[in-house]
């Protein structure tokens, strides 16, 4: 399962039911581009150090970016921007998921659902 970066901020502010989702779940992958995010929003290097050990503890795997992730994003800000504000960041994350087959994970539904061939689960905190 892929996991949007709004999971670890649910998980950042103390609900129980997103670190229950990422306890419970076998294998846990996270877009380089979540995990950039997650870098970028620390207000200190000890919350980047809080971060990684998070990551690693959990045996989450960072996914890159690649050719095929790029263009399948690039595809999506063309067709949803307009029609429902798709952003570039939530296509990359949402053609990371398509690109390796995965179901990603968001409480962020509205960005994500247009995306037909996008295995959505929704995350209600």
């Amino acid at each position: 399962m892929l996991f949007d970066t709004d999971i670890f901020i649910w998980v950042q502010r103390g609900n129980a039911k997103a670190a229950h989702l990422i306890d419970r779940s076998a294998k846990r992958f996270l877009s380089v581009f979540s995990y950039m995010e997650l870098l970028q929003s620390a207000r200190d290097a000890e919350q980047h150090r809080r971060t990684h050990d998070f990551l690693s503890i959990f045996g989450f795997v960072v996914l890159p970016l690649t050719q095929n992730i790029g263009h399948r994003a690039l595809i999506y800000v063309e067709e949803y921007t307009l029609s429902h504000g798709l952003r570039a960041g939530d296509a990359l994350i949402a053609a990371t998921a398509a690109e390796n087959k995965m179901t990603l994970v968001s409480s962020n539904a509205k960005h994500f659902r247009p995306i037909k061939e996008l295995r959505l689960k929704v995350f209600k905190p």
